[in-house]
């Protein structure tokens, strides 16, 4: 089981609904999206990081280890925006108001990623999907979605002990080694991920599978308080966002 994985289904607001989760989380990524870089997005990030390392109590090293890869994205997507390409003096150069733009994208995204996180971080995939037919979402696209999240598991799971096997046998000592232990490991995973799928449609049709994969979800509700603080958090933190643009324009926004 991933990191993330594991923090969500131990995490104190596991039995809490989907949907109120969202509601705050996907609520603060649109916010990222939809307000002002600055301070709107900053806003946002402070938000989210406090929302996880407080109520949601998300142990911060788990989620700096979750957050470095979005966050290495978005530094790779912003950093581009330092240079143009073309112009009348040179074939490249420093772009004009370069760096405020990067850090603007830099801002959204990085704010917007703590917000998927947020809802990542507090809602196991096991939990959202089967509610997903529920929703509308066509049962077979639900089942599809749900086999390949648990499959996925058993394959890095395979892949872990596939390469402590191929270390003990001193398959990583040099590069030459590596690289065929590396070929190896790639054919043994897809033999055992075809192998898998082979014996879990058997088993399927030997319990009558009539289309739809039929699992226990926890019976939860809705909570109309947590919905409703979820939502005043999110007014608040846009309408602090517009009262300081308002208040401070010379320096949100020279």
């Amino acid at each position: 089981m991933l990191p993330i994985d594991a923090a969500a289904h131990s995490s104190r607001w596991r039995r809490r609904h989907p949907v109120d989760k969202a509601v705050l989380g996907l609520g603060l990524t649109v916010l990222a999206i939809s307000l002002p870089p600055w301070p709107g997005a900053a806003l946002v990030l402070v938000t989210a990081l406090t929302t996880l390392l407080g109520p949601a109590r998300v142990p911060a090293r788990r989620l700096w280890r979750a957050y470095r890869v979005p966050l290495g994205f978005c530094v790779t997507g912003a950093l581009p925006l330092l240079v143009r390409i073309g112009g009348p003096d040179a074939f490249i150069g420093l772009a004009d108001r370069g760096p405020q733009h990067a850090a603007e994208l830099l801002l959204r995204t990085s704010a917007a990623s703590l917000g998927v996180l947020l809802f990542a971080f507090t809602t196991p995939m096991s939990d959202l999907l089967p509610r997903l037919a529920r929703a509308g979402v066509p049962a077979p696209v639900v089942d599809v979605a749900l086999v390949t999240y648990r499959m996925s598991f058993l394959l890095l799971d395979s892949v872990r002990r596939i390469r402590e096997a191929q270390g003990a046998r001193l398959g990583h000592t040099t590069r030459a080694a590596t690289w065929r232990s590396l070929g190896g490991l790639g054919a043994t995973a897809f033999v055992r991920a075809f192998d898998r799928a082979s014996r879990l449609q058997d088993g399927l049709a030997g319990r009558g599978y009539d289309g739809t994969l039929r699992v226990l979800v926890p019976e939860t509700r809705v909570s109309p308080r947590f919905v409703g603080t979820a939502l005043a958090l999110l007014a608040t933190v846009a309408a602090l966002t517009f009262t300081l643009r308002a208040a401070l324009p010379s320096v949100l926004h020279p």
